[in-house]
C-alpha cells in the first residue's frame, strides 16, 4: 500500500539481454553484497506494502523465475525487444484486474528506495497524472532530459538522441522510474509511438502523452547514487563500491568501530551490535549476526555465523555457515569453524579445524586439533564437554564424545569416547636409544669422507 492506502502494483523491466555483462547469468541477478540486484530492488520497495509484482523478462527468463520462486511475483515475457514502453505494456494482462497506483522501474537499478517511490506516489495522489524520477548527474551526457518549472511541473521530456542542443544543456535528467494510476497508464502506454531515432517505444513518452492531454506531470528528484544503473562489469563494481561505502558509514553511525573502513566488506544482511570492533581486511558473507562488544581482528572471513557478546575472532580466522560462538568464546589465528558451537568462554586459539561439533563452556582446544567429521560419505559429530582440555595436534575421530573436565594428551588420535575427568593418551610409547644419534652421525660423516676421497 502507499501512504494513503491506495493499492500499489510494481512493474520491473528486466527483459534486456545484458550483452555488455558478457555473462551466462542474467544481468539483474548479478549480486551486490551477495544479493542479486533484482532482489535488492524488491526488498527495498517491499516496505511500501506492494500488492502486486510483475517482472518483465525476456532472454534467460527461466533464471529470473527460479530466483523469484515462492515470492508471489509474476514473470511476464516480452517476446520482442521493442523498447521500454512496449515492455511495460506487457504487464497489462497480468494487472487487468488491478486498481491503484502503478510503479514502473528497472531491474538493473537496485538502489531505488521506498522513500523516493513514496514521494512519486504522493505526487500522483495529489493530482499528477504521471510522476517521474529525475536526478542531476555529474556527467549527464547520454541521459534523457526533463524540462520542468521551479514547482516540478514537467513541460517536456526528451531522449538525448532526440534532444536539441538547448535541451541537452538542461541539467535535470530522467532516471527511468515513474508512477501513474491504473486508470491512465495502460491508455497512455498504448498511445505512444516509435517515431524517434531508435525506432522504439519509449517509456518517457507516457509523460509526453499526458502533457499533450493537458494533464499535470511532476518530477521528483533523487540522488545519483539511488538511481545508479548497472549495465557492465565495471558498473557492477562501481555499484558494489557505492553500497559498501554506505553500509560502512551506517555501521559506524550505529556504534561499530571499523579501524580501516575501506577494507571491510559487508553482506547485504550483516548485523553488527554496539561497540563491535572490526580490524582491517575482514569479509562478511551472508547470514552473519554479531552481538555487542565483539572484537573481530584482521583478515577474517565470516559467513553464516552467529557471534555472542564479548567474543573474539581472529586474526586470520574463518567462520563458515553454522558456526556459533558463545559469550566470551575465542577463535584465534588460522582456525576454521563449520557447523559447530563453542560455548561460553571456550577457546580455540590457533591452527585448528572444528567442524560438526559441540564444544562446552570453558573448554580449551589446543593448536593443530582436528575434528575428523567426514569419512567420505557421511558427516559425524564431536561433542567436547565443559572445561575439557584438548592437547595440541590431536585428532578427534567422530562420532566421539569427550567428557567434562577430561584431558586429551597432545598428539592423540581419539576414536572412542573419553569419560568425565579422564586423561586419554593415544600415541606410541616413546622409545629411547642413548647415544644412537651420535653413532649415526659419526658413521655417516666417515662414509661421506670416504666417498669424497
Amino acid at each position: 500500500m502507499t501512504t494513503d492506502q491506495t493499492p500499489l502494483a510494481l512493474i520491473v523491466l528486466a527483459a534486456g539481454k545484458g550483452t555488455r555483462m558478457k555473462s551466462d547469468l542474467h544481468k539483474v541477478l548479478h549480486p551486490i553484497a551477495g544479493r542479486p540486484m533484482l532482489l535488492h530492488l524488491l526488498g527495498n520497495l517491499g516496505a511500501l506494502g506492494v500488492a502486486r509484482q510483475v517482472i518483465i523478462a525476456g532472454d534467460r527468463h527461466e533464471q529470473i523465475e527460479a530466483a523469484l520462486a515462492g515470492s508471489g511475483a509474476e514473470v511476464v515475457l516480452q517476446h520482442e525487444q521493442l523498447g521500454t514502453g512496449h515492455a511495460a505494456l506487457q504487464a497489462k494482462a497480468a494487472l487487468v484486474d488491478f486498481t491503484g497506483q502503478v510503479v514502473v522501474c528497472f531491474g538493473d537499478g537496485p538502489f531505488l528506495t521506498a522513500a523516493t517511490v513514496g514521494r512519486l506516489c504522493a505526487a500522483v495522489a495529489e493530482g499528477a497524472r504521471v510522476a517521474v524520477l529525475g536526478f542531476r548527474p555529474g556527467d549527464n551526457m547520454a541521459y534523457g532530459r526533463i524540462k520542468a518549472d521551479a514547482e516540478g511541473r514537467v513541460s517536456k521530456m526528451v531522449e538525448y538522441k532526440d534532444a536539441s542542443a538547448e535541451e541537452r544543456a538542461i541539467e535535470l535528467c530522467y532516471a527511468g522510474p515513474m508512477v501513474a494510476h491504473s486508470d491512465h497508464i495502460w491508455r497512455l502506454l498504448e498511445s505512444i509511438d516509435n517515431n524517434n531515432a531508435q525506432g522504439e517505444y519509449y517509456l518517457p513518452d507516457v509523460a509526453t502523452k499526458a502533457i499533450a492531454e493537458g494533464a499535470t506531470v511532476r518530477v521528483v528528484e533523487g540522488s545519483p547514487d539511488e538511481v545508479l544503473g548497472v549495465n557492465s562489469r565495471a558498473e557492477l563494481a562501481g555499484a558494489e563500491a557505492v553500497w559498501q561505502a554506505a553500509r560502512r558509514q551506517a555501521a559506524m553511525d550505529a556504534g561499530a568501530t571499523l579501524v580501516a573502513p575501506e577494507t571491510v566488506w559487508f553482506s547485504w544482511d550483516t548485523e553488527l551490535g554496539r561497540d563491535v570492533r572490526v580490524e582491517p581486511n575482514v569479509v562478511f558473507g551472508p547470514g552473519v549476526k554479531v552481538a555487542d562488544h565483539v572484537n573481530i581482528r584482521a583478515f577474517c572471513h565470516i559467513e553464516g555465523a552467529t557471534i555472542a557478546a564479548h567474543a573474539e575472532v581472529g586474526p586470520y580466522a574463518r567462520l563458515r555457515p553454522g558456526a556459533e560462538l558463545g559469550e566470551k568464546a575465542k577463535v584465534g589465528n588460522f582456525v576454521e569453524v563449520k557447523k559447530a558451537r563453542l560455548g561460553k568462554g571456550a577457546k580455540a586459539n590457533h591452527l585448528s579445524y572444528i567442524g560438526d561439533a559441540e564444544v562446552g563452556e570453558g573448554a580449551n582446544i589446543g593448536a593443530g586439533t582436528i575434528t575428523c567429521n567426514y569419512d567420505g560419505y557421511f558427516k559425524y559429530q564431536t561433542v567436547i564437554g565443559p572445561r575439557a582440555f584438548i592437547g595440541s595436534n590431536s585428532a578427534l575421530v567422530a562420532p566421539v564424545r569427550i567428557g567434562a573436565d577430561a584431558i586429551v594428551a597432545a598428539g592423540s588420535a581419539v576414536t572412542r569416547d573419553v569419560a568425565d575427568g579422564e586423561l586419554r593418551i593415544v600415541r606410541a610409547e616413546q622409545l629411547v636409544k642413548p647415544g644412537w644419534a651420535d653413532r649415526f652421525h659419526d658413521a655417516m660423516k666417515k662414509k661421506k669422507a670416504e666417498k669424497k676421497g
